[in-house]
This record gives structure tokens, C-alpha cells and sequence, in this order.
């Protein structure tokens, strides 16, 4: 069986405390996958990597592809070789689309693995958020996106879901349950995703059996508590609960 890995950059704890100094560079985590979400130096703008490429969605709902020098605070990374193959139809909801994918990964015996998977489709809506850069130490993510995001609303369009599911035992290392970030097709829209209604769907779901993760090397790490993370404030920021 071949093996898969996920390439991680930090922690969610060190960035829901807020720090976000660049760990590794956009071009060091396409190194390690082609396929993968995050946030770039000082929250500026949700990260969407597809096929490849890393993007950029910033808090007007606008992307751009990103340079291969910027900064990456925290993100991961991984590829889909041999995923599973799901048809999704008529999700009214982001619940419903969570739904759909934990229980194929539960007929599976997979709770307690991480899975990556892209969700290709038409979608009636996408309600999503994104923040501005915010240059700050010791300031919680919670607090940078009061801030800086804004949230939107697209219509009527074709595009990917990329999510990332973590096991609960996992809560901190990263957000447990589902995270997605959205990319229209014609990579012109995105960010990180609330709520959804898509009309009709593909997913590639591709379980993981490894982790690697890459802890910032500096001495400012070091300063923060993670085991003060608030798994509340992580679940109002991370998992869509506004």
C-alpha cells in the first residue's frame, strides 16, 4: 500500500495565539504536496493550494496566484494519488457536505486517520470569509480577524472545496473535523468557507497515514503557552461558526 503524507507548517494552537511569522515559504510547502489550504505572514488572505499552485484569497473575495518567496505562518500540504471517488447531489448545506464525507470515512474504519479531499462541483452558494495582513505579536487570531476579515457571498458558480479532516485527538495540532477553503474555477474568487449549497458534486477523498510538521525555529516560539489555546476560539475561527 503506498503511503501518504501531510506536510504541515506550525501549529493551530501558536496561530490561534497568534503567532505568525513566516515558518516556511510558499515554494518550501509546494515541495511537499500539490494540494492543501492555510494563511499566509500576518493573516494576510486564506491560502488555497490546487494542482499545484498556491493562492491567494483576500478579504474582498479576490485572488491572486502567490509568489514563491511569501511567507507561510502555518498551512498544510499533501497530494491525492489514490483517493476515493464520492458523487455528492442536492447538499443544502456545509453540514450536509460534512455529513457526506464522515460517513464515507467512518464505513471505512477511518475516524482517527486524516483525510485531504477536493470536492469539484457546482454551487448554488458559497458564504465565505478571508482577513487583511495585521502585523502583531501576542495577538490572537480571534482578535486579528475581528479586525481585519470581512466576509462574502458568491452565486451561481463552478469550483473546488479543498478540506482537510484531523481526528479529535489531533485538536490543536490542527482544527478536528472538516476545514475548507473555496477556489472558483476560474481562480478569480475564494477564501475560507462557512457555509455552502451546491447542486451537484464530485469529491476525491485521500486518506493520510503520516504527518510531518515543521515548528518555527526562532526564539519568539518558544514565548507562547500552546496549551492555553482556547479549543473555543479555534472552533468559532477555524471550523465556520462566524
Amino acid at each position: 500500500m503506498k503511503s501518504n503524507k501531510l506536510y504541515q507548517a506550525s501549529t493551530l494552537q501558536a496561530l490561534a495565539l497568534g503567532y505568525t511569522k513566516p515558518v516556511v515559504t510558499v515554494q518550501q510547502l509546494l515541495g511537499n504536496g500539490d494540494i492543501g489550504l492555510g494563511t499566509f505572514e500576518s493573516v494576510d488572505g486564506e491560502m488555497i493550494i490546487l494542482d499545484g499552485v498556491c493562492y491567494q484569497a483576500k478579504n474582498d473575495g479576490s485572488v491572486v496566484r502567490t509568489e514563491d518567496a511569501a511567507g507561510v505562518p502555518f498551512a498544510v500540504a499533501g497530494t491525492i494519488s489514490d483517493g476515493k471517488m464520492i458523487k455528492m447531489e442536492n447538499m443544502q448545506d456545509i453540514e450536509a457536505i460534512k455529513t457526506e464525507l464522515t460517513l464515507s470515512i467512518d464505513l471505512d474504519f477511518s475516524l482517527n486517520s486524516i483525510h485531504v479531499a477536493r470536492i469539484d462541483g457546482w454551487f448554488e452558494k458559497v458564504h465565505a470569509r478571508a482577513g487583511a495582513p495585521y502585523r502583531s505579536q501576542h495577538v490572537s487570531l480571534k482578535n486579528i480577524l475581528s479586525k481585519t476579515q470581512k466576509d462574502f457571498c458568491f452565486e451561481g458558480l463552478y469550483g473546488t472545496l479543498v478540506c482537510v479532516y484531523f481526528p479529535d485527538y489531533m485538536d490543536g495540532i490542527n482544527a478536528s473535523g472538516w476545514h475548507m477553503h473555496f477556489l472558483s474555477k476560474d481562480k478569480k474568487l475564494g477564501g475560507h468557507v462557512f457555509e455552502v449549497k451546491m447542486s451537484t458534486g464530485e469529491c476525491l477523498l485521500q486518506k493520510i497515514d503520516r504527518i510531518e510538521i515543521q515548528l518555527p525555529n526562532d526564539a519568539a516560539f518558544d514565548t507562547y503557552s500552546l496549551k492555553d489555546a482556547s479549543k473555543s476560539e479555534i472552533e468559532e475561527v477555524e471550523q465556520g461558526n462566524g
